[in-house]
């Protein structure tokens, strides 16, 4: 795990930012458990393509691990309307199910 965000942050320092750079970032710090700094770099790659619904997903999930979960509810709605709009049916599926999940019937 070290060696890939190791690469993809040599990637970024010498001029290579893309939003797939900053998701393949993003994973690689969800999966390490560095959700703040993975949602650092999800919200970088959303800001490069608002209209990528598999970063909103990541930042929805970063954002809830971290114990933020009205920004994950803000994140996942978004990330609904984005995928929905593409046609992205599964990705708006998931995160319906994780949005629900965040605030359970009481």
């Amino acid at each position: 795990m070290a060696d890939l965000i190791g690469n993809l942050e040599r990637m970024l320092s010498e001029g290579n930012d893309t939003a797939m750079v900053r998701f393949g970032l993003g994973k690689a710090y969800l999966d390490a458990g560095q959700n703040d700094k993975a949602a650092e770099h999800l919200r970088q790659a959303i800001q490069q393509q608002p209209d990528y619904s598999a970063a909103w997903k990541l930042l929805g999930k970063a954002l809830a691990q971290a114990g933020r979960s009205e920004e994950a509810a803000l994140a996942y709605t978004r990330g609904i309307e984005v995928a929905e709009d593409r046609g992205d049916i599964q990705a708006a599926k998931e995160m319906k199910v994780f949005l629900k999940r965040l605030h359970p019937p009481s």
